[in-house]
């Protein structure tokens, strides 16, 4: 929510699981990044603003370690040691990039090559940042009076230190840019944040603790940050998974390579479009976790009509979905697992083939479970999305024999709002479809975090349910979780049915007889007023 120019910023709204979905700042931020840009092209000018939060982001990082060793200094530490920095995970950076630096320069009329100097200064000293960051601030039509105030702005907004890291509040601000920068670009908001408790449902569902994840459409790395996290929550060790990505946007892949690097997350990250450009032609991958654009109709299908990817039928060139399943299919290794966000129509939809597709990846046993989400999770989209996942091998000996079969999870009814139009899944949520899922695939006896076993699997009328092949035929090979799990039991209330309808029937007659009572003092009003029959 904006605030007045003489109120306080409003904190985050949070939930149990730690995020915070209305930052209270975001739109006065876009507004003053907005106002900035003047003539700039929208897409041109992101660059601009996403850098500017980058360096904030590095920089608070950086400070609240270097305070850290300030008064460790007696015990030898030197905060001016970069290696103290890096043996941490944590960019140096040098004094002239410091965001004090800047805040000290913003109203300089120098200010644009004092950032663009910044930028270069943290490539040089972190080689894994080179070509990541924007360096165009001191250009003739970037008025630098507005760039002033955007950096007093970004320098009142915590993004780096450690507990805005761990709820991703640059995620945030981001996700929340890159709709607006879509709307000015008069585009479909096709590119936009994964929320946190999505990301974390799908890496708990497919527990990657060891192997090659990938992600071909990987945005800001959400997926892979939550892996790591995941791994190291169950006392795993980090180096057991490799990780794979590739993103076609590049502002979106400079997150990418700074939201890695920041967490000391090694990864291959390639810049490219994957579909026509596949950086990872052979990689064959244990887990996939994605979230691809929905419904996307201008990846030029037309051009890969004989692509070898399409074992199970090409897809329609007006939109992308069933693509990046096939695609996604591709690349898993033959005991690989795969987890990934489409909108709703995936499940059900037969126009231009897509029922065709959907048929044979079902014939062809891969779908594993459908998990069908509530509304109102996305930031920036109000698309209704579901969860797909798909097992290349159900009979591959890490889990029980269910070829044959499929879980349906219908969770639309969970989650919580948290404000007005956002809905988030708690952990209790969470922690239930990725507990129904393990226990239905058997996996093997294993305590989580809080040393709470797994419960055996039982269909739940309302919520889950197995399903045969053949129950899937007889639905015309429809995903929708809804047709196969029913309706929820209702509880019996103990009240014997007579005494039920004695109550409930004269429970109306006196509503009726207040309704009648409440129509004749309205009419006697509208009769005074003079509107009166």
């Amino acid at each position: 929510m904006a605030r007045t120019k003489d109120s306080k910023q409003a904190p985050p709204q949070r939930t149990n699981n730690g995020s915070a979905a209305n930052l209270g700042f975001e739109r006065e931020l876009w507004r003053a990044a907005d106002a900035l840009r003047s003539n700039m092209d929208a897409a041109e000018y992101k660059h601009v603003v996403l850098g500017l939060i980058f360096l904030k982001y590095i920089s608070d990082a950086f400070e609240e370690h270097h305070a850290k060793l300030e008064a460790d200094r007696r015990k030898g530490a030197d905060p001016e040691d970069p290696d103290e920095y890096r043996a941490e995970n944590i960019f140096w950076v040098p004094p002239g990039a410091r965001w004090a630096h800047l805040s000290k320069m913003a109203k300089q009329p120098t200010i644009g090559k004092v950032v663009d100097d910044a930028m270069v200064a943290i490539e040089r000293d972190n080689p894994s940042l080179k070509g990541v960051l924007p360096k165009e601030y001191a250009r003739p039509g970037l008025d630098k009076a507005r760039l002033g105030q955007l950096i007093d702005l970004i320098g009142n907004i915590g993004l780096g230190d450690k507990d805005n890291r761990s709820k991703d509040i640059l995620g945030r601000v981001y996700e929340y840019f890159l709709s607006q920068f879509a709307s000015a670009e008069g585009k479909k908001g096709g590119q936009f944040y994964t929320p946190r408790c999505i990301v974390r449902l799908l890496v708990e569902m497919l527990a990657p603790y060891k192997g090659r994840v990938f992600d071909p459409c990987c945005g800001s790395g959400g997926m892979f940050v939550s892996s790591e996290k995941f791994v190291e929550a169950h006392g795993g060790r980090i180096g057991d998974i490799s990780i794979y990505g590739q993103e076609s946007n590049h502002t979106t892949w400079r997150l990418c390579k700074m939201n890695l690097a920041i967490r000391g997350i090694d990864a291959r990250i390639a810049h490219g479009d994957s579909f026509h450009n596949d950086q990872h032609p052979d990689l064959k991958a244990d887990y996939i976790l994605a979230n691809p654009p929905f419904n996307d109709s201008d990846w030029r299908g037309d051009l890969l009509r004989e692509d070898k990817r399409w074992k199970f039928g090409v897809p329609p060139t007006g939109n992308a979905n069933f693509a990046w399943v096939q695609h996604f299919i591709h690349h898993l290794a033959p005991m690989g697992l795969a987890g990934f966000v489409l909108a709703n129509g995936s499940m059900s939809s037969n126009q231009s083939g897509e029922g065709e597709i959907r048929k044979n990846t079902i014939e062809a046993d891969l779908v594993d479970c459908m998990v069908a989400l509530p509304g109102q999770l996305f930031y920036s989209t109000q698309i209704p999305v579901c969860l797909w996942f798909i097992a290349r091998d159900k009979k591959n000996g890490r889990f029980r024999d269910r070829r044959g079969q499929t879980l349906f999870i219908d969770a639309r009814r969970l989650g919580t709002m948290i404000d007005r139009v956002h809905r988030e899944l708690t952990d209790d949520d969470i922690r239930r479809i990725a507990y129904t899922y393990h226990a239905w695939r058997g996996d093997k006896p294993s305590r989580d975090r809080k040393g709470a076993g797994l419960p055996t699997y039982a269909d739940v009328p309302g919520f889950c349910a197995s399903a045969t092949l053949d129950d899937i035929r007889k639905h015309g090979h429809v995903l929708t979780p809804g047709r196969y799990v029913g309706a929820a039991e209702v509880e019996d209330d103990g009240e014997p049915f007579e005494e039920k309808m004695t109550r409930l029937t004269a429970e109306l007659a006196r509503q009726t007889k207040e309704a009648a009572r409440l129509d004749k003092v309205i009419a006697a009003n509208l009769k005074e007023l003079g509107f009166g029959a």
